[in-house]
């Protein structure tokens, strides 16, 4: 979008010259004969320009990565940058980018983030899941950047405070849980709980960690484990071997297990982190694996791409999330990823129906299907802030995971 500059206000017009001496008329034409010959030897030295250069383009880092996830990440981001907005689908690219700078330290990348596009500016006042992703956003670029930019941090409390002061923590339907808004605000929007507005507790989990503030980290267990009169999400939706169990309904609005659970491969990494204990360690492993078997349903058999939903980059996150704290118990997650992210990359090694990767400029669809039919929110976009924005999230994750985790790791 192109920015509007004010108009310059015209001179008032006068006959200013005739008051001039002609001595002083001369000096004036001799300046002027010197200013635009200087102009006209700057104009002829100007570099070339570049044609349909995005408002505020990425440098690419210098040297290029030559690793093959890399340039992939990197040829999505450019376009993510292209069509950027300082919201939720923004927050999703800007996790990516976290994980790509953490790989390669790129400074371009930073200053998008903290120049042109400072996070702490990101939109507020909508869904808690919304805010979520901003906040995670902060806190992997805290982490990524040497943990001193507490402005980061502070953001990120103020979001989180302001949600649970509106009462979006609630136990209103029997367990404790995080909702889109407080339970009884007069929205047009439904009024719902599902794992995505849970990741709120992944913010705690993180804001524990920095602050060390308790009441942080007994909110995140209020939610998973209840207060021993009301459950929390892990006893009302968990049936173990990582099967999730809940209602059935539209997967962006309506179903409170999108990606049968697997947004609680996250937040259940988060609480291992914090607490040590095994028990959410398992169950993120579980449910991973559970959810990457394609006898359960839910991958494609041979390139492992969901078959029925959107919102990709989110699901990639998730599994990366249970992978890193039970890399032993799922060794074949890398090469599933590897594969679903090659399938994309390639139309489906060209065999696809419909456009997965607009090889012009990059542009990824939201949903992965190489023949259509997912449910969700704008399955069927390309390119677009919030497909790319996801997008950027799954490959920017599995670039950190093949060059700084596998190659350290093998």
């Amino acid at each position: 979008m192109s920015k509007h500059r004010p108009h310059k206000h015209h001179a008032e017009k006068g006959n200013r010259s005739a008051t001039r001496t002609k001595p002083q008329a001369k000096g004036f034409a001799l300046l002027a004969f010197i200013v635009v010959a200087i102009a006209a030897v700057l104009f002829l030295l100007r570099p070339p320009s570049t044609p349909n250069a995005p408002e505020h383009p990425m440098v690419s880092p210098p040297p290029a990565p030559t690793e093959k996830w890399l340039q992939r990440a990197y040829a999505i981001d450019v376009r993510f940058h292209q069509v950027y907005t300082p919201c939720w689908e923004g927050a999703y690219g800007a996790i990516g980018d976290a994980y790509l700078f953490e790989t390669t330290h790129d400074s371009t990348l930073l200053r998008f983030y903290t120049v042109l596009h400072p996070l702490t500016e990101m939109c507020r006042q909508t869904w808690v899941d919304d805010q979520a992703w901003v906040c995670l956003a902060e806190m992997y670029w805290w982490r990524f950047t040497g943990g001193n930019n507490m402005s980061l941090v502070a953001d990120a409390v103020r979001r989180y405070e302001d949600a649970r002061g509106e009462g979006r923590l609630s136990n209103a339907e029997g367990f404790w849980s995080w909702y889109n808004f407080p339970p009884n605000a007069q929205v047009s929007a439904p009024i719902f709980t599902n794992s995505n507005m849970n990741q709120m507790v992944s913010v705690a989990c993180w804001l524990y960690e920095v602050t060390r503030e308790k009441r942080y980290l007994q909110d995140a267990l209020l939610v998973w484990n209840g207060d021993g009169r009301t459950p929390g999400i892990e006893k009302y939706y968990y049936r173990g071997k990582g099967r999730w169990q809940g209602k059935s309904g539209p997967a962006a609005f309506g179903n409170p297990l999108p990606w049968l659970g697997a947004g609680y491969c996250s937040i259940a990494s988060s609480l291992y982190r914090v607490t040590r204990e095994n028990k959410y360690r398992m169950i993120a492993a579980e449910t991973a694996k559970r959810v990457m078997d394609p006898a359960t349903g839910w991958v494609d058999p041979v390139d492992y791409y969901q078959l029925r939903m959107d919102g990709n980059g989110a699901f990639v996150n998730f599994i990366i999330d249970a992978y890193l704290v039970a890399p032993e118990l799922l060794p074949e997650v890398p090469q599933k990823l590897e594969r679903m992210l090659d399938h994309v990359w390639t139309n489906a090694h060209g065999k696809a129906s419909l456009t997965l990767h607009r090889e012009s400029d990059d542009g990824i669809r939201n949903g992965w299907n190489g023949n259509g039919g997912e449910e969700g929110y704008g399955v069927g976009e390309v390119g677009t802030v919030h497909a790319q924005g996801e997008a950027v999230r799954a490959f920017g994750l599995y670039a950190y995971l093949v060059d700084a985790v596998l190659k350290s790791h093998p």
